[in-house]
């Protein structure tokens, strides 16, 4: 039986790159094909009809050409473009580590919808300009738990016992938290708070709306991503770009608030 050449899906643009003189190189996370790359031609000419319907975060229908190594976008169109994360650094900073993240966690070519769902979703909530920091948090728990590394918050990773209402710590390479017995005879762990636990535990468990309630201080939120930032990078096993451009933009020009 004949192959199809073509197939039709839905995706979200990752990243792109320019290639050759007047085509780029695309990679998407598409609902019926997970990650993929894809060549799109002449779409840096300036008449180019697809050039607008394949930004970054943009939410395309493509008709997909198999070519011998790669995808050829045959169509596009745009079905969700957030104009909001382009008119804003911050968002686009925090669109740009979501994007980031799934990028490097998924392999090419394989199919997850609830992880598709889950990114059109929280692209949909930093275009709201809901609060970044819960639509941020919430997206790494929800990954974390879809692609089966799931941090322990209840139990102690050491003795299995239950967690107390107290200071805890927790350790990257067990994957959750240890009682502060256990945790001083783990090497390489770090402090984590009563309050940073208690949060973090809730936005595991609960809703999306039941979590953007939720009222932390800053000091609170920048230990939650602290340590959210220093599991993923242990977990990816090298370090993350966008995270630094978000610092940058706190430390030179104050335009994240701690929301």
């Amino acid at each position: 039986m004949k192959k199809e050449r073509t197939v039709r899906a839905e995706g979200v643009v990752l990243r792109h790159s320019d290639y050759g003189e007047a085509d780029r190189l695309l990679v998407f996370f598409t609902c019926e094909l997970g990650k993929v790359r894809a060549i799109a031609k002449g779409v840096r000419k300036p008449r180019s009809r697809k050039g607008g319907h394949l930004e970054s975060f943009t939410r395309t229908r493509m008709l997909l050409a198999k070519g011998r190594n790669l995808f050829i976008v045959a169509q596009a169109e745009a079905v969700e473009i957030y104009f909001p994360i382009y008119e804003n650094l911050a968002l686009f900073g925090h669109a740009s580590y979501v994007a980031e993240l799934l990028d490097r966690f998924v392999l090419e070519g394989e199919a997850h919808p609830d992880l598709y769902t889950l990114l059109v979703e929280t692209l949909q909530r930093l275009a709201g300009e809901e609060l970044s920091f819960t639509a941020v948090r919430y997206f790494e728990l929800r990954l974390l738990d879809l692609i089966g590394f799931r941090p322990q918050f209840y139990q102690c990773v050491g003795c299995q016992t239950e967690i107390q209402p107290e200071d805890q710590y927790f350790s990257y390479e067990l994957g959750g938290v240890l009682c502060p017995k256990c945790g001083k005879n783990v090497p390489r762990v770090r402090p984590v708070s009563l309050d940073a636990l208690r949060f973090l535990r809730h936005y595991q468990r609960s809703s999306y709306r039941q979590a953007k309630k939720a009222k932390i201080t800053p000091s609170i939120r920048t230990e939650m991503e602290s340590l959210m930032q220093g599991y993923l990078t242990y977990l990816l096993e090298r370090g993350l770009n966008s995270p630094s451009f978000l610092r940058k933009l706190r430390r030179d020009d104050g335009i994240i608030s701690a929301d």
